[in-house]
């Protein structure tokens, strides 16, 4: 028969034992038998119904195998060869991060919104009038509602003049508004800033649950602040410095 060659092969040496079912015999009178994971083609009882997943006895008559009695009082669990793979399970979480640029950088001196450029001042110059100076990101943070942010980083380079050209430092105010209002900006939680001397550039690592409140969208944008009006410092707006107050947000979402 042509069963019994690859018989020979399959289970060299064994003489009886048992196996899983791996369905109904053929019509040939053959029973595909699963023996220890290898699917081996016997000879089935005549007067016995052989079904999927039965536990089996089998014996050998010369070179062949003979599947002689059904096992047990119901169908096994087939062995782990026989069940299918399953995918790997999909990741709890994916981690990324992104860019985003400020829609305008600009700085309100006293009462009124300068026009002359759009660079971030801090302080006051000499009896001027001290200055709050923002970035305003719109709703470009709302595009990652529902992450949990892991870090942020904004991009800071002070300009090569006003006031002292040594390392000076910054104030950090988080800005409710995500564009600029009409009148003062609305800053809440304060951190303390890089030290920057003229023409540094600076990454500075934000408070994380800032860059979770624009994500929120319970805040809208950064500003520097010093209520005494020292020191005084000019950092670089976008239109002198392209990158100037880019916030880098590091997140995780869970899929």
């Amino acid at each position: 028969m042509s069963d019994a060659a690859s018989n020979k092969v399959s289970l060299a040496g064994v003489q009886s034992g048992t196996g899983i079912a791996n369905g109904a015999k053929t019509g040939t009178g053959l029973l595909s038998v699963n023996v220890s994971g290898i699917n081996v083609d016997m000879l089935a009882a005549r007067d016995i119904t052989f079904a999927a997943n039965d536990g089996v006895a089998f014996i050998r008559c010369g070179q062949t195998w003979v599947v002689v009695a059904r096992l047990g009082t119901a169908a096994t669990t087939p062995p782990l060869d026989a069940v299918p793979v399953a995918p790997p399970p999909k990741p709890a979480s994916v981690s990324g991060s992104t860019t985003i640029t400020p829609l305008e950088t600009r700085s309100r001196q006293d009462t009124k919104w300068r026009t002359d450029n759009d660079d971030v001042y801090q302080g006051e110059y000499g009896t001027n009038g001290n200055h709050v100076g923002a970035a305003f990101y719109g709703d470009a943070p709302r595009s990652l509602a529902g992450a949990t942010v892991t870090s942020a980083t904004v991009q800071l380079r002070r300009k090569d003049s006003g006031g002292l050209a040594t390392a000076q430092p910054l104030t950090l105010r988080l800005v409710t508004e995500r564009v600029r209002p009409s009148g003062a900006p609305t800053l809440t939680s304060t951190t303390p800033g890089p030290s920057l001397a003229w023409s540094e550039v600076s990454a500075f690592d934000i408070p994380t649950t800032w860059a979770q409140a624009m994500v929120d969208g319970t805040s809208g944008g950064l500003a520097v602040y010093e209520a005494d009006g020292a020191p005084y410092m000019i950092l670089d707006g976008r239109g002198s410095y392209s990158p100037s107050f880019a916030l880098t947000i590091r997140y995780t979402r869970t899929i």
